[in-house]
């Protein structure tokens, strides 16, 4: 049976590369049969890294049969995953998020989560001495990854050894680092081609506080104003996704990469309350400034508060 490597929903760079990079090195080092597939389509930052390297895009699945074996990376929440996903074989999970529970297994599996700021850093850890058979491609994904998640290392989820092995990738690809980084950034701020609806699922995780269902959407962007400037009609599209989606609220933040900072869009006394419960802001309109937010995963998530 082939092995099914893939991360969560609304895949982002990491969801998209690490099962690229999972899926080489289980069918090329351990000689089992694996295949990267994704769980919707990839964001604009994460296809423009498939296309860079010259990677086939991924097959797009929607839900995985009983008995499947699987590897999770990048998530261990049920929520981003298929719903059938504990009927499947889950071999094991690689990850670096805050262990949320709900997951269920045959048997005993293979876990790594550790607290770096992506899950391909933890993938070359775990390769050891294999990581030198990496081809080209392989490794490009890998610094896209860490890239990614890190913002070219502006993030407060960095770490010494995220970077540090995203410079010796660059070094061993003959990459100027910062001038990739950027490429990746431009294509991650162009959303001209999506719908205010898709831009609100693009990068979001559900998540539940105090019994209040939330989408926390995060767009990533060095051209935060063509986000801004369709803000009206952004939170107009709230309530569409929150009726399909099944969510009370959505909370989005348009985080500004070079500027390190987040703007936050508050169309209602909910989302104005949060604000002010969890970042201590005062919001005056319909949006508001968060200086120094940059992750969801450090400093988002873990501060909501209703």
């Amino acid at each position: 049976m082939t092995t099914l490597v893939f991360g969560h929903k609304s895949p982002d760079t990491d969801s998209t590369g690490s099962p690229l990079i999972w899926a080489w090195y289980l069918n090329e080092v351990k000689g089992v049969d694996a295949k990267a597939v994704l769980l919707g389509e990839p964001n604009t930052e994460a296809a423009f890294v498939v296309e860079k390297w010259g990677f086939e895009k991924p097959e797009i699945i929607s839900e995985v049969a009983e008995g499947q074996d699987v590897v999770i990376v990048d998530t261990n929440n049920p929520a981003e995953l298929p719903d059938a996903i504990n009927d499947a074989n889950v071999t094991a999970i690689i990850d670096h998020h805050k262990l949320v529970g709900g997951l269920e297994t045959k048997g005993p599996i293979d876990i790594t989560i550790r607290p770096l700021a992506c899950t391909a850093t933890i993938m070359y850890d775990l390769m050891g001495e294999d990581a030198d058979k990496m081809p080209d491609n392989i490794k490009g994904a890998m610094l896209s990854c860490i890239l990614s998640d890190t913002l070219e290392f502006r993030s407060p989820t960095t770490t010494d050894v995220d970077k540090e092995l995203a410079e010796k990738l660059a070094s061993e690809l003959n990459i100027n680092l910062g001038q990739y980084a950027s490429e990746m950034f431009e294509a991650k701020s162009d959303i001209s081609a999506f719908s205010d609806a898709e831009l609100i699922r693009m990068d979001s995780k559900e998540y539940e506080v105090d019994g209040t269902k939330f989408r926390v959407s995060v767009l990533e962007t060095t051209a935060p104003k063509l986000v801004l400037d369709r803000k009206a009609s952004i939170m107009e599209s709230f309530k569409t996704v929150e009726a399909e989606d099944g969510v009370d609220q959505v909370l989005l933040f348009v985080v500004d990469i070079l500027n390190e900072e987040a703007t936050f869009f508050a169309p209602n006394d909910l989302c104005k309350t949060v604000a002010e419960k969890s970042f201590g802001a005062t919001v005056e309109g319909d949006s508001v400034v968060l200086p120094g937010i940059m992750s969801r995963k450090k400093q988002i998530i873990p501060n909501l508060k209703v």
